[in-house]
């Protein structure tokens, strides 16, 4: 077990050290300094949580990987805005949308990922039994922290007294925020009732060296 311990440890830092890499090359000439400081904001957020956690509360390699991938769409969609991310952009041209829907991927990993954690920590911490119960309040959770994540943004444009668009990339749809929580919704869904099963095996796979210290 100690050596699988190391081996997890090892996977860890690496991935730590590739976010440091992923951050530094996010942060050199972003298209909107100020949409990057605020879209950028959340990657830091999730990594700082998940280190100053990191002696309490062991989350399963699967989780540090999911969390990892998260942060680097963060990052990257911080360089570009989530309004005008080149790769969206040229698909938007080539299917003729309205929009540039790189900020819908973004909105529907804010719920498949955090509700992968937050399953783990409620299910392995011994806060919630495994049932339905625990399936309504990651939803839930989930849920609250897309609507806490837009009235930040609201915030921000209210107190910094700057467009709109800058900050939440509405793209001029008056429901933007409506639909980045139905795409929360739906990430978070998927990540329960398909992956979950997926999930419940790589818990399984931890030794009680990985267990958290609750």
């Amino acid at each position: 077990m100690a050596g699988n311990g190391k081996k997890a440890e090892r996977l860890h830092i690496i991935l730590l050290g590739l976010f440091v890499v992923a951050y530094i090359f996010s942060a050199i000439r972003p298209l909107d300094r100020l949409a990057w400081t605020g879209q950028m904001t959340p990657a830091l957020l999730l990594v700082f949580l998940l280190v100053v956690t990191y002696r309490k509360f062991r989350f399963s390699n699967f989780v540090y990987v999911m969390a990892f991938l998260h942060a680097l769409l963060l990052l990257y969609g911080a360089h570009y805005t989530y309004s005008q991310n080149p790769l969206f952009n040229q698909l938007k041209e080539q299917f003729d949308w309205e929009r540039n829907h790189f900020d819908r991927v973004g909105h529907f990993a804010q719920g498949f990922v955090p509700a992968f954690m937050a399953k783990e920590f409620l299910l392995r911490g011994g806060y919630v039994k495994k049932g339905k119960m625990l399936l309504l309040i990651v939803i839930l959770s989930c849920l609250g922290f897309s609507a806490a994540y837009e009235l930040s943004e609201f915030a921000v444009v209210k107190i910094m007294d700057v467009p709109a668009d800058t900050v939440m990339g509405t793209q001029g749809d008056a429901f933007d925020s409506l639909w980045d929580m139905i795409w929360a919704l739906i990430g978070a869904s998927l990540s329960l009732f398909v992956f979950g099963p997926f999930h419940d095996s790589q818990m399984e796979k931890m030794g009680d060296s990985d267990r958290p210290l609750c």
